[in-house]
């Protein structure tokens, strides 16, 4: 019992640290913020700032810090269901370095190929929406993991339940990108769905194969 309390207070931790980054986000830059967090039912926000994005801005660092933070978390949960293990302070900051390496590495990929290829204007808008969206996913993992934590036990059909639940908005996220390029995917479809299955599909892939090896 005393194991699971000292768990959930790490993660309580953790989780306050990410509601602190994306208060610093909100207090920061409030106007982006409120045009942010509507990103679901409003491309206001990818229309403008994709226009002014630069290589780094501040705001998409915090809110990718929180999205570590968050996503590492919901990881531990499902894996502490599957394992009844308990966390240290080793594993958990290890899972967050997995997870922030696994997605920059993810980018930094594109972006070369954007490179090599010739379109990084393209590029560059593509992984702006996209990491836009997966921003957003880490906000809505604030509360998701307030209520597996403290108010929902997990079981099997909560967790499929979270997790349909954010593949639906990733994929909205994923079809709106398509959407604003798809005169350009339709002249290319072959090295689209090349680029589908060699940098969306299989890093996951590779990533499950990774977390299930015995």
């Amino acid at each position: 019992m005393l194991r699971d309390i000292i768990s959930n207070e790490l993660l309580t931790i953790l989780m306050f640290v990410g509601l602190l980054i994306v208060a610093i986000a909100k207090v920061t830059t409030p106007k982006r913020f409120d045009d942010f967090i509507i990103i679901l039912g409003n491309t206001k926000y990818l229309k403008i700032y994709s226009k002014e994005q630069k290589f780094f801005e501040t705001f998409d660092a915090l809110l990718f810090c929180n999205l570590m933070i968050s996503f590492s978390v919901f990881c531990y949960i499902i894996l502490r269901y599957i394992t009844n293990d308990s966390i240290s302070i080793n594993k958990a900051f290890k899972l967050i370095f997995g997870v922030g390496a696994f997605i920059l590495i993810k980018v930094l990929v594109e972006r070369l190929i954007g490179s090599i290829f010739e379109i990084d204007k393209l590029t560059d808008q593509y992984l702006f929406q996209k990491i836009s969206y997966k921003n957003f996913l880490g906000i809505l993992l604030l509360p998701i993991n307030a209520l597996l934590l403290y108010t929902v036990k997990p079981n099997l059909t909560v967790i499929y339940i979270t997790i349909i639940l954010l593949l639906i908005v990733n994929l909205i996220g994923l079809i709106s990108s398509f959407k604003t390029h798809l005169s350009l995917i339709k002249n290319n479809l072959f090295y689209f769905i090349l680029y589908l299955c060699a940098l969306e599909i299989a890093p996951y892939i590779i990533l499950y194969k990774v977390f299930t090896i015995n």
